[in-house]
């Protein structure tokens, strides 16, 4: 496929990894990001690790799966494989995703692999709901976030950077719970999450706030694979418990409204907040899906809630839905009534967290991307670049990736998209510059179909028949030209090339090319016409017959004159021998007579 690039985390941890891929005027993982933590250059995506929330959402969209999560699979079988002390975390969504008889076959399974221990993080949740619990009996917090989100952390670190304090200074159920189980079973146990996130990568091992809490992470799809590598089938595991007690509702973390159930089962939990004379209790509210957490973040920008304890979940549904368990295909309601039934919903826990000492608080910062903006001018420029003169010309269509033209054009000062990216003005630009090619070749330039139908033809073609596009349109090749090399090519798919042909009724000679397009059933016929080249062929032609001609005559009148010449010379030559001889004799004989 191509060399692989790599999005690294704080401590440059591996977090998605990516590979060039086929994605040309695709732009689907730009559409779908909404904090366009995507950049584009020579037609390649790449993801702005500074931007980026790691919610996955370009790992779910992506038709060429050049996308992937990072895994540390190989790195959990090398624990293994030394013997090492390793917990699982299991997040508890596994009850309402994986396929199972008995939820105990998933531990069984683990087992089976080789983990010394299974534990639900509902655990680490409990210890969670306990610190929610405290911050709103004190009631301090103008609003107060759940963390127990990554992306929705990283949302609000780069992009609300305002809203920072009204994030709850908690840790994770993830980390609390590594935490725990380092605490129970010493601090060299390896702790492998196991769950349906990504984003838990970049928590776990790139952020150093919390890193040593979790030392890998192992996705649902990752376990999946791994279970028919080594050959073991779920649904025939034996069925062990998880090593933790029930931890009742706060199983529920990972759908939509767990939290606050988890939380606020009872409401003597919620500290009254005198106001007015009046005493209020935090409302109750709980977003997910990125979109809708980011219009939450909006309202919060501008004042428009007060005193709210606010659940809020990037993935649509919870994390029952997160990018590594969508290969279940299974429906958020499906697995939110299973985990509710199997949980008990709506019960108090019974369940006590630990009473060792483990730390819970974190504090966030804000860290937003640093961008350069372009001025005026120079987004005037660039936005002209692609034929906006004027706001008109601005079509805002959203095929690129972006929302608004100038948007896109931002993006371009920024490094982070490309001006080919503008699909209407590509489209445009080769429609035009087809056109213009069609339209001054001096080829006859043909699409005819299996019924000889004249499918487009181009402005000489119109010329030469003397009729309209439209009436061209309408009628069969066979009627101006012969079309027996035509059905040849149909009958064979073979192409024909520079085959000199007479057309008879276009009073024209031609160099023919015919080739056979499968994808349109059709053909594409040239006739380059060579009339005035075949004439003065032959005018060149019969001039050097001429010339030959006349040679060939002066050749034979040469010839004749030699002849006459040598005619005249043996004559000559014979008169002057006798005279010669009878001068001679007579010499002779005149001095015999002394």
């Amino acid at each position: 496929m191509g060399k692989v690039l790599f999005l690294n985390g704080v401590n440059g941890m591996k977090v998605i990894d990516f590979q060039n891929a086929s994605c040309k005027h695709c732009y689907k993982c730009v559409r779908n990001c909404s904090v366009k933590a995507i950049s584009v250059r020579h037609e390649q995506a790449h993801i702005m690790n500074d931007h980026c929330i790691h919610c996955g959402k370009c790992l779910e969209v992506c038709p060429q799966n050049a996308k992937r999560f990072a895994s540390d699979l190989e790195l959990i079988k090398a624990y293994i494989r030394q013997n090492m002390k390793i917990v699982v975390s299991i997040a508890p969504s596994y009850l309402g995703v994986m396929n199972y008889r008995t939820p105990g076959q998933v531990v069984g399974a683990l087992r089976k692999l080789g983990f010394d221990e299974v534990r639900e993080t509902s655990e680490g949740a409990a210890l969670v709901t306990r610190e929610y619990q405290k911050l709103l009996r004190e009631g301090t917090y103008k609003n107060i976030i759940t963390t127990c989100c990554p992306s929705v952390n990283e949302l609000v670190e780069k992009y609300y950077p305002e809203l920072t304090d009204q994030l709850a200074p908690v840790v994770s159920p993830m980390i609390a719970h590594g935490r725990l189980i380092k605490k129970m079973y010493g601090e060299q146990t390896k702790v492998v999450f196991l769950g349906p996130c990504i984003a838990k990568k970049q928590e776990a091992m790139g952020d150093s706030r919390v890193f040593g809490a979790v030392d890998a992470i192992l996705t649902f799809e990752e376990l999946e694979q791994w279970l028919e590598e080594e050959q073991i089938v779920l649904e025939e595991c034996e069925d062990l418990p998880v090593a933790n007690p029930d931890c009742g509702v706060n199983r529920l973390y990972p759908v939509s409204g767990g939290v606050l159930q988890s939380v606020m089962v009872d409401s003597s939990e919620m500290r009254e907040k005198e106001q007015g004379g009046e005493k209020k209790q935090y409302h109750k509210v709980y977003v997910d899906g990125l979109d809708n957490c980011m219009e939450m973040l909006e309202s919060l920008k501008r004042g428009e809630l007060e005193h709210c304890f606010i659940e809020a979940n990037v993935c649509d549904g919870g994390c029952v839905k997160g990018p590594a368990s969508g290969k279940w295909n299974v429906s958020f309601i499906k697995a939110k009534v299973e985990m509710e039934r199997r949980v008990a919903a709506h019960q108090k826990a019974q369940y006590e967290p630990q009473s060792l000492e483990v730390e819970l608080s974190r504090q966030f910062a804000p860290h937003p991307p640093k961008e350069q903006l372009p001025t005026e001018e120079e987004l005037s420029a660039i936005l002209r670049e692609t034929g906006k003169y004027s706001e008109k010309d601005e079509l805002n269509c959203g095929a690129c990736g972006y929302a608004t033209c100038r948007e896109k054009a931002i993006a371009v000062f920024q490094k982070k998209a490309e001006n080919s990216m503008c699909l209407p003005y590509a489209l445009s630009k080769a429609e035009s510059m087809s056109n213009v090619v069609m339209d001054v070749t001096p080829n006859l330039i043909f699409i005819i179909d299996r019924e000889m139908r004249i499918r487009e033809c181009n402005k000489k073609a119109q010329e030469l028949l003397e009729i309209s596009r439209e009436e061209a349109l309408e009628r069969y090749l066979y009627d101006f030209v012969d079309t027996a090399d035509v059905e040849d090519v149909f009958q064979t798919r073979e192409s024909i090339t520079y085959k000199k042909v007479k057309l008879e009724q276009l009073g024209m000679k031609a160099e023919e090319k015919i080739i056979y397009i499968p994808e349109m059933e059709s053909v594409l016929i040239i006739y380059q016409d060579i009339t005035k080249e075949e004439k003065a062929k032959e005018k060149h032609y019969n001039l050097k017959m001429e010339t030959v001609e006349m040679a060939q005559r002066v050749i034979d009148k040469q010839m004749m004159v030699a002849q006459e010449i040598a005619g005249l010379l043996g004559e000559t030559t014979a008169e002057t021998k006798v005279t010669l001889t009878k001068l001679r004799d007579s010499i002779l004989l005149d001095g015999e007579g002394d």
